[in-house]
């Protein structure tokens, strides 16, 4: 992308930064390098601007009647009890807990945020009233046409900054970081959270969401996926013999959250790339130790630097398969060297859960957008529908239907799908249907699978592709390679035309049902009767 003049000096502030020595240093309801590195491209909008902070979001979220609050739960076991519960449960509202025992009370947790279409459609600046199937198509057409960058916009002090604990002061005990899972190694402040992090090369930020572990008052511990750009920039650093200066943000603005958890280009900084889809630049204030860009606007923000020499044991920790595949294993700690946090101040927190969960549904509802422009860009015709599927934490089983255009296109979506970027980290299914089955609707896929594929001539493997850690069905020793499934669920090419009829309704028809009976299965209202 081009950038503007602005945004050029935006990507120069912090180039300089990377390239120069670091500074010393009960429930209750609520109503009602190159070019390609520049940070952004200015542009007018007329999109509906989405909100500022987490503040100014909940505030909507009350007036959409999506937001409860609940007293008097415990971080220790209680908050991630109920979290669990509320992002497995469809409709479920955004919860806020606070008056947690042991900690000062305003200072709260706010949990299952993202975990519906109405709160996700807020967030991206799309109809909240609007239909799954509406939001979807609107959401993956914004993505298809490109999502221009407007850079952040620097300013000298913001609501972070109304606290600041530095020397003895800091103690990130005071937070009532929750412990999620039974068998958790520790309290985890960051589960809804990014850290910032530059590129020590080419001077661009990234935005990222790496789960983080308090130790103690002065020290974090963040885990970091081997691949993923954080991960990139910390290696960087390390191999220089250098610590890698980090802003952690807890309680940032949920599409800035978003953002950091959605597999955006290398290069493209996660606040540019936000501030096109509401529309409008955030706010960043230079961070006084880093120097990194944090938002003005954040709940709390913590600074630090991750020593290469300087380790603890992390972990375990319940991941986004459903297991703590991970373990507890040494993983490089952030020396904390200051805090700061508004008045009040709020965590977001987005533990995984056994999917599907709040997590993977709203990943999933994100990652199936980049995930259908990575195979539209790659130039393949005839994508009809992508899904990332929540049962496999928006990764691990992944359906695109298609309209058949010629032989092997099915394969070749297949192929593409469990390549390109988005597709490619951990993933185990990939599933190509024809374009009458429902991708969003598992059951309809299965159907598809059950009776379209011939299990000896339909299915490809492709071996040591891109994994993790994280991947509970790997041998201990091989965690960075598993392989593919390919799956063509579609009818078979060379004989389509003499495969039987699908008994499926066709869109007319189900419509056509849905306006007359709808209402026997609580879709509308029952007609009054005419007698």
């Amino acid at each position: 992308m081009t950038g503007s003049t602005a945004s050029s000096r935006s990507a120069i502030c912090w180039c300089e930064r990377a390239r120069t020595r670091r500074p010393s240093c009960a429930v209750t309801s609520r109503s009602g390098s190159s070019s390609r590195h520049a940070m952004a491209t200015t542009i007018r909008t007329t999109q509906i601007k989405t909100p500022t902070d987490l503040r100014e979001w909940l505030k909507k979220v009350d007036e959409i009647g999506e937001l409860q609050v609940v007293t008097g739960a415990n971080a220790e076991e209680d908050i991630g009890m109920a979290t669990e519960l509320l992002g497995r449960t469809r409709p479920s509202k955004a919860t806020i807990f606070d008056e947690i025992p042991g900690y000062k009370k305003g200072f709260r947790v706010l949990s299952n945020g993202l975990g519906s279409f109405p709160r996700i459609a807020l967030t991206l600046g799309l109809p909240v009233d609007a239909s799954p199937h509406e939001l979807v198509k609107r959401w993956q057409e914004r993505v298809r046409k490109g999502i221009p960058t407007i850079a952040a916009e620097v300013v000298k002090d913001g609501p972070v900054f109304e606290n600041v604990l530095r020397g003895d002061q800091i103690d990130c005990t005071i937070f009532p970081a929750p412990k999620f899972h039974e068998f958790d190694g520790g309290r985890y402040l960051g589960t809804g959270s990014f850290d910032v992090t530059i590129d020590p090369d080419e001077g661009w930020v990234n935005l990222g969401t790496y789960r983080v572990m308090v130790h103690d008052k002065a020290r974090l511990g963040f885990y970091i996926s081997p691949g993923k750009h954080g991960r990139q920039h910390r290696d960087k650093w390390f191999a220089r013999g250098e610590k890698m200066p980090v802003a952690f943000v807890a309680g940032g603005d949920p599409l800035l959250f978003l953002a950091a958890c959605t597999e955006i280009p290398y290069g493209i900084t996660e606040y540019d790339w936000a501030g096109g889809v509401r529309g409008a630049p955030y706010r960043v204030v230079k961070g006084p130790v880093t120097g990194l860009p944090i938002p003005a606007d954040a709940e709390i923000v913590i600074e630090g630097f991750a020593d290469p020499k300087d380790k603890a044991i992390e972990g375990p920790f319940g991941e986004w398969t459903g297991y703590y595949a991970s373990g507890e294993r040494e993983e490089p700690v952030l020396r904390v060297e200051a805090i700061y946090h508004r008045n009040d101040p709020i965590i977001l927190a987005s533990p995984p859960n056994v999917p599907p969960d709040e997590q993977s549904f709203y990943r999933a509802f994100m990652r199936s957008a980049r995930l259908r422009g990575d195979l539209e860009a790659a130039s393949i015709p005839g994508i009809v529908g992508v899904w990332c599927h929540e049962v496999g934490g928006s990764r691990l089983f992944n359906a695109i239907s298609i309209d058949q255009r010629y032989a092997g296109h099915a394969r070749q979506v297949g192929h593409a799908a469990a390549s390109v970027h988005t597709g490619a980290y951990l993933g185990r299914y990939v599933v190509v249907v024809d374009d009458d089955i429902d991708v969003m609707d598992l059951e309809q896929v299965l159907w598809a699978m059950c009776t379209r594929s011939e299990p000896a001539e339909s299915i490809d493997i492709i071996p040591r592709a891109w994994s993790g850690p994280l991947d509970p069905r790997i041998h201990p020793d091989k965690k960075g390679f598993s392989s593919r499934a390919i799956i063509d669920a579609t009818r078979p090419w060379e004989w389509r035309d003499r495969f039987p009829m699908s008994q499926l309704p066709t869109p007319a028809a189900r419509q056509k049902a849905l306006e007359r009976w709808g209402w026997l299965v609580g879709k509308g209202e029952r007609p009054k009767s005419r007698g």
